[in-house]
């Protein structure tokens, strides 16, 4: 997975697809999601493990997105919003905690992901601040207001 990487620009958010079971689904996804840069990836059947282990060492790269069976079932379509953050990126295990304190992951909407990577790759807002409002709303999807 991480030769998908490959070719990714510097401002582009990465869309793992890992589930393919409904093309119809997949294409209404597409369709959805914002125009411009953003990076696809192929990875079938892959878990959170491997898309962290096959992400780790990208640059620039804080967060990352995932077509996952959930995806492709809910109505609308909601992603999973993955931190890339391990333990080893923070000063220490309680900072880590701060950090993830509400999930390593949330539900986004696709017109929540250039918000979200992009504020992220400026670091003006954290991981933890989308994953709370994800866990706000009704459903826990974020979308961008």
């Amino acid at each position: 997975m991480s030769e998908g990487l490959a070719g990714r620009g510097d401002f582009d958010a990465v869309v793992i697809r890992t589930d393919y079971a409904d093309e119809r689904a997949w294409r209404a996804l597409v369709a959805a999601l914002p125009r411009q840069h953003i990076h696809f990836v192929d990875a079938p059947s892959a878990s959170i493990e491997d898309v962290l282990t096959a992400t780790r060492d990208a640059d620039d790269l804080s967060v990352v997105f995932l077509a996952d069976t959930t995806t492709m079932r809910s109505d609308p379509p909601a992603l999973l919003a993955l931190t890339t953050l391990t333990p080893e990126d923070c000063e220490d295990a309680e900072d880590y905690a701060r950090l993830t304190e509400y999930g390593p992951a949330f539900r986004t909407a696709p017109t929540g992901i250039p918000d979200i990577h992009a504020n992220l790759s400026l670091g003006n807002l954290g991981f933890e601040e989308y994953a709370a409002w994800a866990g706000e709303s009704p459903d826990g999807v974020y979308r961008s207001a």
